[in-house]
């Protein structure tokens, strides 16, 4: 065993009975539940723990460093299996722990740990869910809507097939990877997320330097679509479906307004007062970023949030010059 895997054992045994006690007293007292956490120092890991804790909710956050209070758990995401002990008093799990696909150049390497840092730890969580003789009610796992593929201009929802490529492969997989939980006791939701929009992080970050640079432009052709929803709108559906015990299955976590890459170009320009007459080619960016270009942009998506709306969530900043005067 682990030195990582023995910490995490003795936490996971000392606070058992304590957690457990918790969560039949905030059932009794009608409180809300505690949510488990993983990728909880991401861009929307770490929004959603705030905005969690400002409601009321007890959050556990996942580690990969030491535990540093009662609150945190330590948790090695390349163990083959997880204790479902490490789940014990978490009565909703957020998973949105794995690698990030836009942190360097796509070789086989770098594939292969995007895949496993999502598929692998996915399903392990599942199934210490399956074991835990108290299950968490509900697993939300972080997906995308890269699960689409490149669809041009078809219009798409949650009933749409996948599409094809490296991408697509990874969502279906991931997705998959969480069924094993799914029981009577436990449902399971898979969030499509888009483009999320953040000044401080994410792939809006990234624009505002060369657009505010003046060094702006449409993407290939422009015609792709851009499904995308503002962080605030993510965090708040995230809210919801975990309030809804009605809610299971996939949800495109998108505003419901789609643009192509060529308007949402023209209105970041417009709006950060700079030119953007500097396309890049379709072939540069693939010269630049192989095959990373294609799928994650060029590849068009125009996904909608129908399962959402459905549900009754409405979208507050729904349209890409709403949410972007929000942000800058």
């Amino acid at each position: 065993m682990t030195s990582a895997k023995k910490t995490s054992a003795v936490q996971a045994s000392a606070v058992k009975a304590t957690d457990e006690t918790r969560a039949a007293e905030r059932h009794a007292g009608g409180e809300l539940p505690c949510v488990l956490v993983t990728g909880a120092s991401g861009l929307v890991g770490s929004r959603l723990v705030e905005a969690l804790e400002a409601k009321g909710h007890r959050v556990i956050r996942l580690v990969r460093r030491r535990a540093t209070g009662p609150d945190e758990r330590l948790w090695d995401p390349k163990e083959e299996t997880y204790d479902p002990s490490l789940l014990v008093g978490a009565e909703a799990i957020v998973h949105l722990a794995g690698e990030s696909i836009a942190a360097g150049r796509w070789t086989e390497g770098r594939k292969q740990a995007i895949l496993d840092s999502r598929v692998d730890t996915t399903r392990r969580i599942a199934e210490a869910i399956r074991n835990s003789p108290h299950p968490a009610k509900a697993l939300l796992v972080a997906s995308a809507v890269g699960y689409y593929g490149d669809r041009q201009d078809e219009v798409l929802d949650e009933s749409s097939a996948s599409g094809e490529g490296f991408l697509a492969e990874v969502c279906r997989r991931w997705e998959a990877a969480a069924e094993p939980a799914k029981s009577a006791q436990t449902r399971v939701l898979a969030m499509r997320f888009g483009m999320i929009l953040d000044r401080d992080g994410g792939a809006l970050a990234r624009m505002l330097g060369p657009f505010s640079w003046g060094l702006g432009g449409r993407l290939g052709s422009g015609r792709q679509y851009v499904s995308w929803i503002h962080l605030e709108d993510v965090v708040a559906a995230v809210m919801f479906l975990l309030s809804e015990d009605d809610c299971q299955g996939a949800y495109n976590m998108v505003a419901p307004n789609p643009l192509r890459n060529r308007q949402l170009t023209a209105i970041l320009g417009k709006l950060m007062g700079r030119p953007t007459i500097l396309p890049a080619p379709a072939f540069a960016l693939r010269l630049a970023l192989g095959e990373m270009a294609d799928e994650l942009l060029l590849a068009s998506a125009r996904a909608l949030p129908r399962r959402l709306q459905e549900a009754g969530f409405v979208c507050q900043l729904s349209t890409f010059e709403m949410a972007m005067r929000d942000l800058l």
